[in-house]
């Protein structure tokens, strides 16, 4: 299973970048999807997180500005992020977890940067 993060780039505070992540397979059988973040000399955390079921659930640094979603057909997840601030910069990390033989199994996106100027 491989996932390639796209969609990064340098955008003013209070404007808007649509992260993808598209995994090599369908997107179906996993149990969760999620996007981090991580900003240099700080820990990797979790911005958003989309279930099987489609529920989702948002970091409280992102919610009501950034949402997370998901097309099937096309084995992609995204992250629309809006109303950007400088803290959102960082490099963004998609993230997939399947079960297989009753254990979750963890696959990692390479990474996009994204940077917020002000």
């Amino acid at each position: 299973v491989q996932l390639q993060a796209s969609g990064g780039g340098l955008v003013q505070a209070g404007g808007s970048l649509r992260l993808s992540c598209v995994a090599s397979g369908s997107i179906f059988s996993y149990s969760g999807l999620y996007w981090y973040r991580q900003a240099p000399g700080s820990e990797r955390e979790l911005v958003a997180t989309l279930n099987s079921g489609g529920d989702t659930i948002y970091a409280d640094f992102v919610r009501g500005r950034f949402t997370i979603s998901r097309d099937m057909a096309m084995n992609t997840v995204y992250l629309q992020m809006n109303s950007l601030k400088p803290d959102d910069t960082a490099t963004y990390y998609c993230k997939a977890e399947k079960w297989i033989s009753y254990q979750i199994q963890t696959y990692w996106g390479q990474g996009t940067q994204v940077t917020v100027s002000s």
